[in-house]
């Protein structure tokens, strides 16, 4: 057997500036390919026509195309990582495995059963930062311990990245330093136990105009104002370097928005309880209501309330929601119905097409009150006023809810002032 060097593609689904991918070409061994199918995580989803495994597989499909055209090719598995690595290395003989950081409970326990099988059998496992600008332990307080406000660490974010020349790793110029093989076999999708989606997902493009004006339009529905670049930032295909590099030019606003994304991975590795429970212990105290038939109305878009219901039918429909709106309805699901801000977290994690982990569960106890940096409980968006505000003339709402002011649009599921005051009461009753 030839002795082979790995990279193992997981949330990095592209050739250029691959940080894992970039040290793995270059480390004077052939470099074998892989992607594994993680069943772990495929067992978990709900839908078998779910975009996001259509979106993956796809990018998967183009990347191994992207090889053969350098006589090399991407070996694609199915299955439990571990045990995949055992079947490789009885394959192969490999010497070390290259790879990009998961911050992801999940990722992180499967990556050290990885490393300590690998490392049982003398190979090495080399992970690069990757998907985030920095990770860990890069942007602490003075006294080395995590920040859990966003506005310091935004600051500290950008005074540290100030003195940070980002380095691009030029992976695509090294793709003919892989195995030569020929082109390996190709699961189907059906093999995979799913089928193919109609969900259409925007291209991985970096728009300057988009960029530019996303302080101005961000925060209206019915334009066109979002980059939708959540679902290419998710599974790697743009750079998060690239796109860092080009919002310091282009736009402030922006930047904050991938701050705040890298804010949330920061917090989810250093406060993994978040999974599942409050960042802030005391608010596990909340006597949510969780009334099924109200949930049921606020899935589908029923609850009386315009912008709400436009936003979930938008969502079912698409797999996207307006970045404004999904603070509305988050908001209103959990201080205007008091239903339990992980339902909402696990709804959103089944349809989202940008879902992932840190971001989503930490924008739920945002809107919640219960997690880190959060605002006041007290702080209950109205619906209605956020309706006229942001969509004054309807033109989102009539895109999504053309019945509303109709007879057959369902009277609103709570009275706003009432149940603002019923969220005010159960909040200081649980926090006192």
């Amino acid at each position: 057997m030839i002795p082979v060097n790995l990279f193992w593609f997981r949330r990095d689904l592209r050739l250029n500036d691959n940080h894992g991918l970039f040290h793995a070409l270059q480390s004077g061994l052939p470099t074998l390919p892989v992607f594994i199918f993680d069943s772990g995580i495929l067992d978990k989803l709900e839908y078998k026509n779910d975009a996001r495994v259509s979106f993956v597989y796809a990018e998967v499909l183009r990347i191994k195309v992207a090889f053969e055209m350098w006589g090399s090719s991407l070996k694609i598995f199915h299955g439990i990582p571990l045990e995949i690595f055992r079947q490789i290395t009885r394959e192969y003989e490999v010497k070390n495995v290259f790879t990009n950081v998961d911050y992801e409970p999940y990722a992180l326990e499967r990556d050290r059963a990885v490393e300590r099988f690998l490392n049982s059998k003398g190979i090495g496992f080399h992970a690069y930062k990757d998907h985030v600008i920095f990770d860990k332990n890069e942007i602490v307080k003075e006294n080395g311990t995590p920040y859990t406000v966003f506005t310091p660490y935004s600051r500290k974010w950008k005074q540290v990245l100030e003195d940070t020349v980002l380095s691009v790793y030029p992976s695509e110029r090294l793709i003919d330093r892989s195995l030569r093989t020929k082109p390996f076999p190709v699961p189907g999708l059906s093999d995979l136990g799913f089928e193919k989606s109609i969900t259409a997902v925007s291209p991985p493009a970096i728009q300057e105009e988009k960029i530019r004006e996303y302080a101005t339009i961000r925060d209206i529905p019915a334009a066109d104002g979002t980059t939708k670049l959540g679902i290419h930032l998710r599974f790697g295909t743009v750079s998060i370097r690239e796109l860092t590099i080009k919002s310091q030019m282009w736009s402030d606003t922006f930047l904050n928005e991938l701050i705040w994304r890298n804010f949330f991975s920061t917090i989810l590795y250093h406060f993994p309880h978040v999974v599942g429970k409050a960042f802030r212990p005391s608010y596990e105290f909340i006597r949510w209501r969780n009334n099924e038939k109200e949930f049921e109305r606020w899935c589908k878009g029923e609850t009386g309330y315009p912008m709400v219901d436009a936003g979930m039918r938008e969502l079912n429909v698409t797999g996207l929601m307006h970045n404004r709106v999904r603070m509305v309805v988050a908001s209103f699901l959990t201080k205007h119905l008091l239903i339990d801000w992980r339902w909402g977290e696990a709804y959103f994690a089944g349809k989202l097409l940008d879902y992932e982990l840190a971001s989503n569960n930490g924008n739920w106890q945002w809107a919640a009150g219960t997690g880190c940096d959060a605002a006041p409980y007290f702080r209950i968006f109205n619906p209605e006023t956020q309706q006229h505000k942001f969509d004054p003339k309807g033109e989102y709402i009539k895109k999504w809810v053309p019945e509303a002011g109709t007879k057959s649009y369902p009277p609103p599921v709570v009275e706003h002032k009432f149940a603002r005051e019923r969220a005010l009461l159960t909040y200081k009753t649980a926090l006192t």
